[in-house]
């Protein structure tokens, strides 16, 4: 068990009340989303039986091919009712409040809603109906991916919410290459003068300082020693020079300055034209919690024969030698920012049977809402319907509702 599930599940002495839908064989469902099979009668249509003396109605919600609608069927006695000698009005009562008034007429052998029913199918249910002079009238709870969570439970469990309001988008796209060395904070050290090396200073890994003594070359033609000295402070990174060695027109040393480095990264043919000198880059250990903020210098100007792809750099600092040249690294570039007027956490989405939800919260009750999105980025991610604005929802911790709400069996396959 998690730290979080523990928290949660000592700090709760009584069961939640989690609902469900219960599903069945047949396409058109039951309204009543919030119970076991056997907690109410069933109709011929797999719908919940609502039953005044001899009248019943069979509610179903259907979406074979259509947005999820109310169909009812009337009976009198057990034998189908005309559908055209009922009037029948439904009242959904959702838990921000909200109510939705729902007319029929009707279509063949059962009255059909006039509006959609909009997930999540979680809502007290008011059903009034009308035939031969009679007035019937039924209430019921019907809940869906619901429960209730006392504060101090959510606290222990590590929950946080925010507010469904105006966000800033990010796009994105993801790289990942290597720590090099700048070209620009490396110098090749030779000698001046055709000669004998006569006398040898640091050795490779040494760090030097600029106008560090690095060999003594004794000249070829006027037989005097003169100094070569480093041009810039750093390390050695390849030495070629020993004491007897003939310095003619190759390096001697290799002097890199290790907080002057470089991430490169290839970029592919899919991704060059969204990808451009200029943009931020965040970069990070593939593995590890490091990160630093930097824009993207040039592309190499030669791509790679085999792949086709060309090389973007990537200024990499790094004054405390933390990064290594062959170290991998990933960078993150922002490739658009755009604002939005209703948008979520990332961090916040959930898969919930096939949508993709955050989990509103009212006082202490919790429950899915079914997303349409738009643009995602890193942190914040576009919505265009399933959340009103100003909505509170769960941030962190939305895996440990989710978690329950699926092992009470609260969520149904429509």
């Amino acid at each position: 068990m998690s730290r979080l599930h523990a928290a949660l599940a000592a700090a709760l002495l009584l069961p939640l009340p989690l609902v469900g839908c219960s599903g069945g064989s047949e396409k058109s469902e039951g309204a009543e989303h919030g119970a076991a099979p056997a907690d109410f009668e069933r109709g011929p249509h797999n719908g919940r039986m609502l039953r005044d003396g001899a009248f019943a109605i069979e509610v179903t919600i259907f979406e074979d091919g259509v947005p999820p609608e109310f169909r009812m069927y009337a009976y009198r006695e057990d034998k189908p009712v005309p559908p055209a000698e009922v009037q029948l009005s439904v009242e959904l009562r959702r838990l921000d409040g909200e109510i939705n008034r729902i007319a029929f007429r009707p279509e063949e052998d059962y009255l059909r809603g006039t509006s959609r029913v909009v997930e999540p199918h979680s809502f007290d249910v008011a059903v009034t109906a009308g035939e031969g002079g009679r007035r019937h009238q039924w209430k019921y709870a019907s809940y869906e991916g619901r429960v209730t969570i006392p504060a101090a439970a959510a606290r222990a469990a590590g929950i946080t919410v925010d507010r469904a309001g105006p966000g800033e988008i990010a796009e994105t796209v993801e790289l990942v290459g290597r720590v090099e060395l700048d070209p620009s904070g490396t110098a090749e050290v030779g000698a001046k003068f055709p000669g004998r090396v006569v006398a040898v200073g640091p050795n490779i890994g040494d760090r030097v300082r600029p106008g560090q003594m690095l060999a003594r070359v004794e000249s070829s033609e006027s037989m005097q020693v003169y100094a070569v000295t480093a041009p810039i402070g750093g390390v050695v990174s390849e030495r070629s020079a020993n004491v007897g060695t003939v310095a003619g027109s190759q390096p001697l040393f290799v002097i890199a300055d290790p907080s002057r480095t470089t991430a490169a990264f290839p970029v592919f043919p899919r991704d060059m034209e969204r990808i451009r000198p200029g943009q931020s880059v965040q970069l990070g250990l593939v593995e590890g919690s490091r990160t630093i903020s930097s824009t993207i210098r040039d592309f190499r100007p030669v791509a790679d024969a085999m792949t086709g792809s060309l090389i973007a750099r990537v200024p990499l600092a790094n004054p405390d030698g933390f990064w290594r040249p062959g170290m991998t690294v990933k960078g993150i570039v922002t490739i658009e920012r755009r604002s939005v007027p209703l948008a979520v956490r990332t961090e916040a989405l959930q898969a919930f049977r096939d949508f993709t939800v955050v989990f509103a919260q009212v006082r202490d009750t919790y429950e899915v809402r079914m997303l349409e999105l738009g643009m995602r980025g890193p942190e914040w991610t576009e919505v265009i319907s399933g959340i009103k604005p100003g909505q509170t929802y769960v941030t962190k911790g939305s895996y440990v509702i989710k978690a329950d709400i699926e092992k009470s069996g609260a969520s149904h396959d429509h």
